[in-house]
């Protein structure tokens, strides 16, 4: 193959089929889907055993990859609450009559076609077909190499419930993974209305660098939690833990700790136990340091200025110890990717600044920023986390894969 030119004209073509579809149709087909990943479920695990075979089990993206029949359930429970959303697209925003007689409505139409782009996750394919046909868009998926086997037999899936109703396969296509073809994604301003990288900062980067389509980026999160002099020190450390712990791979888990130096070693003493029963790599500044290697704690590293500011994705984070309120916020605001920053305390001035001030998609107050998630936000599945500002900001979700169009009626006004 030396272009995906027809692929890209195929789906645009599929713009027509799906945005006319109704609710009835898009929800039956969306209930076929689910149907099919539970009845498929040892043969879409057997594809993604062929993928882990060949990544190496210490590798990060080794839990990304994974679909277990647990995993697979939840998918399959979550196409079902996307179909129960109500479609965001076709709503009447506004309506008027002017004076000369023109009827004027604004009303929420689909984007079009949404090319995504990201990296090991093979839920993503499944969350983002179900989203993208809910709110009537097509999908171009360009996921991974490294989840090819996974990822196709999923798209044959999807294909399989489209076919059902007789509906265009069109309207979701997973592209090759050969480099090649990004450039030719990126470029196609005549076929697609929407690019969303989801992954790496440097994927993320590649995009907004190289592409001409207009881009919403999400996946990047450098995540911190704040443990405030005030905090309960025994809620701050399972509030730590959890970040850190339930699952170290995703964007939403927790990268820095920053602990006032009045409660610091008292803190560091009660959240060290739990760390070290997950074997988590510690990278402390000096004081955190001193501290823990009084503790004997043995997965212990200097931590150096790159470790601020970085996102592990991994049994790893950084902690630092604050002098004053101000400088974790000044902190935060150095190395924050604006994704999701949490304060444990029990000042309510203090949680009412931080939630204010702090310039981030999500801001929580004593809980964990593994939150920060699409189903967990009720939102039924996302595509990712945005850290924008502009259209869509923290989980994007069915809600926002729509834009406006205005429909003017006349009866031969002239201007």
């Amino acid at each position: 193959m030396e272009t995906i030119e027809q692929q890209l004209k195929d789906a645009s073509r599929a713009k027509q089929v799906i945005q006319p579809l109704s609710v009835e149709m898009k929800r039956n087909v969306l209930a076929g889907l689910s149907s099919l990943l539970i009845a498929n479920t040892e043969e879409i695990m057997a594809a993604n055993q062929k993928d882990l075979d060949r990544i190496d089990k210490a590798d990060p993206k080794y839990d990304r990859l994974v679909l277990n029949k647990e995993r697979i359930e939840g998918l399959a429970h979550s196409v079902i609450a996307v179909s129960r959303l109500e479609d965001p697209a076709g709503k009447v925003l506004l309506a008027k009559q002017l004076d000369n007689g023109l009827r004027i409505e604004k009303k929420s139409v689909p984007l079009g076609v949404v090319g995504v782009i990201y990296e090991s996750r093979p839920n993503v394919t499944i969350d983002v077909a179900a989203l993208c046909m809910q709110s009537g868009n097509v999908c171009l998926l360009r996921g991974g190499s490294d989840a090819w086997f996974t990822n196709s037999i999923l798209v044959g899936l999807i294909h399989t419930a489209l076919a059902a109703f007789d509906l265009d396969k069109h309207i979701v296509q997973l592209l090759p993974t050969d480099r090649k073809f990004v450039a030719e994604l990126l470029t196609a301003t005549k076929y697609v209305d929407i690019i969303i990288p989801r992954g790496s900062q440097s994927l993320i980067d590649f995009v907004r660098e190289n592409a001409k389509v207009p881009v919403i980026e999400t996946g990047a999160g450098v995540c911190h939690t704040y443990v405030e002099e005030t905090a309960n020190l025994e809620d701050a450390a399972k509030i730590v833990a959890n970040a850190k712990i339930s699952r170290p791979s995703v964007c939403n888990a927790l990268d820095t700790i920053l602990v006032d130096r009045r409660v610091s070693e008292n803190f560091l003493r009660k959240v060290a136990p739990l760390l070290q029963d997950a074997d988590v790599e510690i990278f402390a500044d000096k004081d955190a340091f001193v501290t823990l290697k009084n503790l004997n704690y043995p997965l212990l590293q200097e931590a150096t200025e790159s470790d601020f500011g970085r996102e592990f994705l991994d049994f790893k984070c950084s902690v630092k110890v604050i002098d004053s309120f101000q400088q974790a916020l000044d902190h935060i605001a150095s190395y924050s990717s604006k994704h999701s920053e949490c304060i444990v305390s029990a000042n309510p001035d203090r949680i009412a600044t931080f939630m204010n001030v702090v310039d981030a998609a999500a801001v929580y107050a004593n809980a964990s920023t593994r939150f920060t998630d699409g189903g967990e936000f009720g939102l039924g599945a996302e595509i990712g986390i945005s850290t924008q500002k502009l259209h869509a900001r923290g989980p994007f979700a069915l809600e926002k894969l729509v834009t406006e169009k205005w429909l003017v009626t006349g009866n031969g006004q002239v201007r």
